[in-house]
């Protein structure tokens, strides 16, 4: 079904008389029956039921209009995006993120890149923490990643952006909140939560913890669930900073460890634009720019 089609129902399901729909559309009244018929033999149901006295909406034909109608509302405003960005860009940078914070710098590199290349856009996509399918297939042009999730990815260039330090999540009225630095012993009589797709580093201390302390601990499934059940008072949790977003509702304090959390950009190996690059290039210069920030 194309487009032309697609108007021809939504028209006639509107006024509910050929006459009147072909000439909203400015087509012979022939040239919609035949239109609507062949919608009809694709699909595999009537739509309209005919009469003398015009045409009316079988409840298949409801059914299917109102779902139709929001794929023609989508469709035009899709193609009135793309007419925008041709008429105001020549190519698009696309970032993938798991989330805001990964690339706490991003909007300002944005802003700054496209005050120097107006004729390129850069857009956020938001992907699950370690999925790089969607990167793979060449949805994205640069994803955030994990080092060790994409090092052994074939053809992929990674960019080293960040070295994530490991912190401890509490409530900001938690003790420990208060210290400048938590260390192992600490941690005595806490539960743990642990896994959620936690990265070596990450998994290595959190054993070393539970072996130095006995401490108590309990798996949570990610990191979303894992802050809920900070905020429910049901224990702490060891995370790299990267994910902090930076927002105050909770305590992300040091710990003491050696580990942390190696994070790159990566690109195609393929990929030759210069912008692409470029824009790699500028993210790395302004974490460079700032040691004191807290990733």
């Amino acid at each position: 079904m194309n487009t032309k089609q697609m108007d021809c129902v939504l028209e006639l399901a509107q006024t509910k008389n050929f006459n009147r729909a072909a000439e909203n559309l400015f087509i012979s009244q022939p040239t919609l029956t035949y239109q609507i018929k062949a919608v009809e033999d694709e699909i595999g149901f009537t739509l309209f039921d005919r009469s003398g006295r015009g045409a009316s909406l079988t409840p298949a034909g409801e059914q299917f209009c109102t779902t139709l109608r929001n794929v023609r509302n989508e469709l035009k405003r899709a193609t009135e995006q793309g007419q925008n960005f041709s008429a105001r860009y020549r190519t698009d940078i696309t970032v993938g993120l798991p989330m805001r914070s990964a690339i706490y710098f991003l909007p300002q590199a944005i802003e700054i890149f496209e005050k120097e290349n107006e004729a390129v856009s850069v857009t956020p996509h938001f992907l699950p923490l370690a999925e790089a399918a969607s990167f793979l297939k060449g949805e994205e042009d640069i994803l955030f990643a994990m080092e060790h999730d994409v090092k052994h990815i074939p053809d992929v260039v990674l960019h080293p952006l960040f070295e994530s330090r490991i912190y401890l999540i509490t409530e900001t009225a938690d003790p420990l909140a208060q210290k400048d630095l938590v260390r192992t012993e600490d941690l005595a009589g806490r539960t743990l939560m642990v896994g959620g797709g936690s990265p070596p580093q990450l998994r290595r201390v959190q054993q070393r913890v539970i072996e130095a302390t006995g401490v108590s601990y309990f798996n949570s499934a990610n990191h979303d669930t894992t802050l809920t059940n900070v905020a429910a008072r049901k224990g702490v949790c060891l995370a790299p900073g990267f994910l902090n977003d930076q927002s105050g509702e909770f305590a992300w304090t040091p710990f003491d460890c050696e580990e942390t959390v190696p994070c790159v950009l990566c690109t195609h190996k393929q990929e030759r634009r210069k912008e692409v690059l470029a824009f790699v290039k500028l993210l790395q210069g302004i974490y460079k720019s700032r040691p004191e920030f807290p990733v």
